[in-house]
């Protein structure tokens, strides 16, 4: 009977130490298809450098850096490479607002107009929860097809936070507050005017201190080309074929809330944790960011505040793209496999297309996923 005793014990250890080893030896041969995989992408667009984070149950499987960082230096992207977010900055705005709310200093369905002295009448309906949802109506400065927001923000001029929501006012709306969806960098801008005015700090120096600094993402900041910023790359553009560097932005114009963040593969692993932990805010706050907005009519568009909703055979999927300045960025949250996988570019969007890379690696990790087009929930 001893000898059983003796034996048993061995025998489980064994069997979990060959699970583990499967485990391990299943990672690694994943994690050589994902390489096997990127390098291919890379080849294909003609991307300079990726970095690429795959987390798993809250911690890091893959943290891998491709290609380069700096093209003219010849330094090779590592994990610790800084790249800038683009509107994935926007669930970091997002994440402020909701802390205001909680601390009642903000409501949800107050009107901007509260907030924002500068408001005109045309404002009069717009509240916090349009803004944070693209149902405010207010036309998006950063689009291309919009003729009323031509020229409306010269990208080689530095403006006050005041100056940009006058200039924003000056604009009549595209439809009335709530009742279509439509994208706008706009509204995020005025976000972070917000912010300021309730909480007293520039957004930035909000997130600082009541975000990056509590969640040790230590590379995470507002984007400032002056300072010395360590392990920072370099963006570019494919204009005819030939690389070129990223064009010249207005400084403040680059410390807006509508994304202008730099951050690295190993902090956003981090806010990863967060997210999944329910850290920083409320239960129910969360709930409401991720909640599909309800228009009017009644119906539904997939995107929360700073969050796009989705799935893919079944598999629910928070996630949101960005892009400025020669970077390109995906964040993508699969929350039933608890898998998240961020991937990081420095090529022009029309050139580089991280979301695709992403869906692609998940897929990789979650086979089920393989050939199948995301869809949006509504």
């Amino acid at each position: 009977m001893k000898l059983l005793w003796i034996i048993l014990p061995l025998f489980i250890l064994s069997a979990a130490a060959d699970s583990s080893h499967t485990a391990e030896s299943s990672d690694e041969s994943l994690s050589r298809k994902v390489d096997e995989y990127v390098a291919a992408e890379i080849h294909r667009e003609k991307i300079p450098g990726l970095a690429l984070g795959v987390m798993r149950n809250g911690k890091i499987i893959k943290a891998q850096g491709y290609g380069l960082c700096n093209v003219e230096l010849d330094v090779p992207v590592k994990r610790e490479t800084i790249f800038q977010t683009g509107s994935v900055g926007k669930q970091f705005t997002a994440t402020a607002v909701m802390m205001l709310v909680e601390e009642g200093k903000i409501a949800l369905n107050d009107k901007i107009s509260k907030y924002v002295a500068a408001a005109p009448v045309g404002w009069k309906d717009i509240t916090v929860r349009n803004l944070l949802t693209h149902t405010s109506g207010i036309p998006d400065y950063g689009s291309d097809e919009n003729t009323k927001t031509k020229k409306i923000i010269d990208l080689r001029v530095d403006y006050t936070e005041e100056e940009l929501v006058h200039r924003f006012a000056e604009l009549p709306l595209d439809f009335a507050p709530g009742s279509k969806w439509s994208y706008s960098n706009s509204g995020y801008v005025i976000l972070g005017v917000l912010i300021h005015k309730v909480s007293g700090q520039f957004y930035g120096d909000f997130l600082q201190q009541r975000v990056f600094k509590p969640l040790h993402m230590d590379s995470t900041r507002i984007i400032s080309e002056e300072d010395i910023v360590p392990n920072r790359s370099s963006g570019y553009r494919l204009i005819h074929g030939e690389l070129k560097n990223q064009e010249w932005v207005a400084p403040k114009l680059n410390t807006t809330a509508d994304g202008a963040l730099y951050t690295n593969v190993l902090d956003m692993a981090k806010w990863d944790a967060a997210l999944a932990n329910r850290a920083l805010l409320k239960k129910t706050s969360f709930e409401q960011m991720w909640a599909p907005v309800r228009l009017n009519d009644g119906t539904t568009y997939p995107y929360g505040f700073g969050w796009e909703i989705a799935q893919a055979k079944d598999h629910p999927i928070l996630e949101h793209s960005g892009s400025w300045q020669g970077f390109t960025m995906n964040f993508s949250r699969y929350l039933g496999d608890k898998l998240s996988i961020v991937v990081f570019t420095n090529l022009d969007s029309e050139h580089s297309h991280p979301a695709k890379i992403t869906h692609d690696i998940a897929a990789i990790y979650v086979p089920e996923l393989q050939n199948e087009e995301k869809a949006q929930t509504n």
